[in-house]
């Protein structure tokens, strides 16, 4: 039976308590992401074409620290943030508690230095929203509450984010009726697609179970790039880059332009309007 704690939720509760239940097992499930030659070879580079200048970089979802080893091999001051209490535990317990780390909701994220009581507000050269921040984000307006909370911590005029949403051949693979099992080290993942049909702006939902972890939901939302654009410009912020991202054995290819029914993401990098008005 599905955890009772997935029952009666809102729509904003449901990342934290599909998080919360996946914590324990989350880096075995994702075992096979290798994030140095994801966010290290391949993200980090593109951004530095659009200007991207190392200092600080504020990880919104963190989840337990998955992107913080590219990132800190490279010199990059780091604070992440998750909005489940399991995640971020996970991420103390692996880096010692040597990263700043708080509790937030992407939808609702402070102005950060404020909020950790820090003297002087720096903000962030860097925000990273990656690996299904949007894509749980499945209410209207959700967009718009999260790019304001990114527009808050960006470095006015200099400042660079990225982030990425799946697309509707992923969803059509992975959320729809089928039932995909992957063996892992110590047992069996079952991933179940629990939606019919496959279509633009649709919230799609699948059922995890296995490796321990008790049975539950996960629902995403899938935003057309009209509509990631337009809460983008709403938010004072910009679309610099529009790349779809297809992972392939040995490396990760990011392609201009991106094609909702080839890509399983395209990955998105915004700026402030200032910088894109400068020419920068």
């Amino acid at each position: 039976m599905p955890d009772d704690r997935s029952a009666g939720i809102t729509s904003r509760e449901a990342a934290r308590v599909a998080y919360d239940l996946l914590a324990p097992a989350y880096d075995q499930v994702t075992a096979q992401n290798n994030y140095e030659m994801w966010l290290g070879a391949t993200l980090l580079p593109e951004l530095e074409k659009h200007g991207l200048q190392k200092g600080r970089v504020l990880d919104v979802g963190c989840g337990t620290g998955r992107a913080f080893g590219p990132l800190q091999a490279r010199g990059w001051e780091i604070v992440g943030c998750d909005v489940s209490p399991g995640m971020l535990q996970e991420a103390g317990r692996k880096f010692q508690n040597d990263i700043a780390l708080f509790e937030a909701d992407a939808r609702s994220l402070p102005q950060v230095d404020g909020y950790l009581g820090l003297p002087t507000e720096r903000n962030f050269d860097l925000i990273l929203l990656l690996n299904d921040v949007v894509n749980y984000t499945t209410e209207d307006g959700d967009l718009e509450s999260v790019f304001a909370g990114v527009k808050r911590n960006l470095i006015p005029g200099h400042g660079l984010a990225i982030f990425d949403a799946n697309t509707l051949a992923l969803y059509g693979d992975a959320f729809t009726f089928r039932q995909m099992e992957e063996k892992m080290d110590a047992g069996d993942l079952t991933w179940e697609g629990l939606t019919e049909d496959v279509k633009p702006g649709f919230i799609y939902e699948a059922r995890i179970s296995g490796l321990g972890v008790k049975e539950h939901l996960h629902r995403q939302r899938h935003w057309p790039r009209d509509q990631i654009e337009a809460a983008l410009e709403t938010s004072g912020l910009r679309l610099l880059a529009a790349l779809g991202q297809q992972d392939l054995d040995e490396e990760i290819r990011l392609l201009d332009p991106p094609d909702e029914t080839r890509d399983h993401k395209v990955v998105y990098i915004a700026t402030d309007q200032a910088k894109v008005r400068r020419g920068l």
